[in-house]
């Protein structure tokens, strides 16, 4: 054999092998997962996204049971001109007359229109203000700590709460048919922080007896806030309109009105007290 049949013998194969290769393209779905077709892929995604809308609904049915998300967005629905009138108010509400709040079509407007419509805003903000105040007051007595942060706090949120429950306990037992809610209770208890605030932001600034006077001030100004507040809650028409009603029941409602303004001071006192040296 010549050369040229020589070469002939054994077939170079190699280059068929690797166009074969080159050419296999395993059989894909349009997310590049093998072995998944469209449909099978459009099944699992309608599947999935079921099965999350489903556990989100059930999720939102079992959380309104116990926080109603609809009634605190009322009570959330402020702005700014709301929140410095409220403030002013709550400071210095001598000179305020009408204390009733709106209505429209039988359903409270939003406190953003109504300066006498209690809200959630500034309590929730006024209570972490003055866990915040309460920490610089700490620090400039060489206190602060994390664990004594954590007490202050927990101490300030249980002792609303026990105000609250107070409060509902007493209303049972008076038997006052009130349209007063728990929120609108705690609102009303929350209102004390921005006085207790402002003691003692002015006390650490100036001295303890500047906090004394802006204390008594604050806590005259809640007092005050309160009762004109509540009375329309609490008491009977004639009794609010400040005609005098006998019956012991009125008198009841007129004792219980005047306890619920005069322990917002206390509250403010044990607070605050031991944050300005």
């Amino acid at each position: 054999m010549d050369a040229s049949d020589a070469s002939q013998l054994f077939e170079d194969t190699s280059g068929a092998r690797h166009g074969s290769q080159a050419g296999y393209k395993p059989q894909t779905g349009d997310h590049g997962f093998p072995g998944f077709s469209d449909p099978m892929s459009n099944l699992a995604m309608a599947y999935g996204s079921s099965l999350a809308t489903q556990g989100k609904e059930l999720m939102d049915k079992n959380l309104d049971r116990f926080i109603p998300i609809s009634k605190l967005k009322y009570y959330f629905a402020v702005d700014t001109v709301y929140v410095g009138k409220k403030l002013g108010l709550l400071v210095f509400p001598y000179m305020h007359e009408n204390w009733e709040v709106n209505y429209q079509q039988d359903i409270p407007v939003a406190p953003r229109f109504d300066v006498n419509a209690p809200d959630l805003y500034i309590p929730t903000m006024g209570f972490i203000t003055y866990i915040l105040v309460a920490g610089l007051a700490l620090g400039t007595q060489n206190k602060f700590s994390p664990e004594l942060l954590g007490v202050q706090a927990s101490s300030a949120f249980v002792w609303l709460v026990m105000e609250v429950l107070a409060v509902l306990l007493s209303l049972y037992l008076v038997t006052v048919n009130t349209d007063l809610t728990t929120i609108d209770l705690l609102a009303f208890a929350g209102y004390k922080y921005v006085g207790m605030i402002v003691g003692v932001v002015l006390g650490l600034l100036f001295g303890r007896l500047v906090y004394y006077l802006s204390l008594l001030w604050c806590c005259a100004a809640i007092f005050v806030f309160m009762i004109r507040t509540l009375r329309l809650k609490l008491l009977s028409e004639s009794a609010a309109e400040g005609r005098l009603v006998r019956g012991t029941r009125n008198q009841l409602r007129m004792y219980l009105t005047m306890a619920i303004a005069a322990a917002q001071p206390v509250f403010m006192y044990w607070l605050t007290f031991h944050l300005v040296r």
